[in-house]
């Protein structure tokens, strides 16, 4: 008979590689990595507000998403063009057909 000490050493001897792996897997969860802004920690709303306040003829601009449509509120918003353009944006950036896109006048 074997002894207890044997066994148990061959029973490790057969999963050492496994565990080996997942030792290695835990150490890198938790060494520290480089830490980069992406667009979900920026918002899309926020990345889409900048880039058409950027937008010649739009100025100003709030935007709100959800999973139903979005919602533009700018300056620009009385002129046909800077609307149309607003429409494509936000279409192109978000897959929303333009019956699911608002486009308001903001306030002054």
């Amino acid at each position: 008979m074997k002894s207890e000490r044997k066994v148990i050493l061959e029973k490790l001897n057969a999963i050492k590689y496994p565990l080996l792996m997942l030792a290695l897997g835990l150490l890198l969860l938790l060494l520290p990595g480089k830490k980069e802004s992406t667009v979900s920690e920026i918002g899309t709303d926020q990345l889409l507000q900048q880039t058409l306040a950027r937008t010649d003829g739009i100025g100003e601009a709030w935007v709100i998403t959800s999973e139903n449509g979005a919602v533009v509120v700018c300056r620009g918003a009385e002129n046909a063009k800077a609307r149309l353009d607003i429409i494509r944006a936000v279409n192109a950036y978000t897959g929303f057909p333009s019956d699911r896109i608002t486009v308001l006048k903001m306030a002054d």
